[in-house]
């Protein structure tokens, strides 16, 4: 099976080019530019603090993708490898390799979505009350483990250069999308693709709006499996529990904190799995405490009178 294993050397992985770095420059150029837009109509878009806070996360984030690029390009070479069919690296095979992706990304965020362990690992991109450009590099330091979702998309044989672009193409799709002030687009593109106006709803906390417009680079997937919502008002960001804090350590491990705590009070494996892959909002611990509270109230037996020596006895009230 590994007679013809491709290395990283082989494939000239180091050479390979850094497209968000090179875009780095260009979004915060944009970053200021809507900030001062934002000032200059007086708009509530930015905030000082919660501004180096993005940028905090955001900055120690590419520091760790950096880290463990070897690992990740290697973990991607693995399992090229280990497949016997390939798909040569031509100009067509970039496309159903990102259509490929932007399908695979569509379930990995509706996971993290759902099940309360993957939620920890996204949290962070929710937890901030505005919604600007800035917001895009919330990324939390967990979220590297949902390589596992794409693993599929690696063994259909895509190249792992065609692979490593077209991953880098859909992340840096995620910034434009970002702003208040790009409204409503055409409407074939707002058919799609995820637009603005898609991403906003996706980041309210608003309970029409939850758990809608998972959708990366294409709406189109959430068209089809019915999690498809469109803007109407202007939506309230962050997240249903808000975290008062600018600290990124906290910003980026306080739902990682939460199950932890929750976890030691677990009675149980079943409980347990319920705390790691229930949804995010079960509060299953809280629930547990509260059933019981309302069982042992209804189980009160109502107490029989204690007669008052002072009292006479209803013979006495006879007589």
């Amino acid at each position: 099976m590994f007679e013809n294993y491709k290395t990283l050397e082989d494939l000239g992985a180091n050479e390979w080019p850094n497209v968000i770095l090179w875009a780095a420059p260009v979004m915060f150029a944009l970053v200021f530019a809507e900030w001062g837009l934002s000032i200059y109509k007086n708009r509530d878009s930015y905030d000082g603090k919660d501004f180096l806070a993005a940028s905090s996360i955001g900055l120690i984030n590419v520091g760790i993708s950096a880290l463990i690029k070897v690992a990740l390009f290697t973990a991607v070479l693995f399992f090229w490898n280990i497949v016997p069919w390939k798909i040569p690296p031509t100009w067509w095979s970039f496309i159903p390799c990102f259509i490929a992706i932007d399908f695979a990304r569509y379930w990995a965020h509706r996971v993290a979505h759902e099940q309360r362990f993957w939620w920890a690992t996204h949290v962070t991109h929710h937890n901030s009350t505005k919604y600007n450009f800035s917001v895009s590099f919330r990324l939390s330091w967990t979220q590297h483990i949902k390589f596992i979702f794409f693993i599929p998309v690696v063994m259909i044989g895509f190249d792992p250069f065609v692979f490593f672009i077209c991953h880098q193409i859909a992340v840096l799709y995620q910034f434009w999308i970002h702003t208040e002030y790009i409204t409503k687009l055409p409407a074939p593109i707002e058919y799609l693709f995820t637009t603005p106006s898609h991403h906003r709803v996706h980041h309210a906390s608003d309970e029409h709006y939850l758990d809608k417009n998972y959708g990366s680079t294409f709406i189109i997937w959430d068209r089809i499996f019915g999690t498809f919502m469109e803007e109407k008002e202007r939506p309230t960001y962050g997240i249903t529990k808000p975290v008062s804090t600018y600290n990124p350590v906290t910003l980026v491990f306080h739902e990682w904190y939460d199950i932890v705590s929750d976890l030691k009070q677990a009675e149980n494996r079943k409980e347990a799995m319920q705390i790691m892959f229930g949804k995010p909002g079960d509060e299953v611990i809280k629930n547990r405490e509260l059933r019981r509270a309302q069982r042992l109230e209804s189980q009160k037996v109502p107490a029989a009178p204690i007669l008052n020596e002072q009292e006479p006895s209803l013979l006495q009230k006879e007589r």
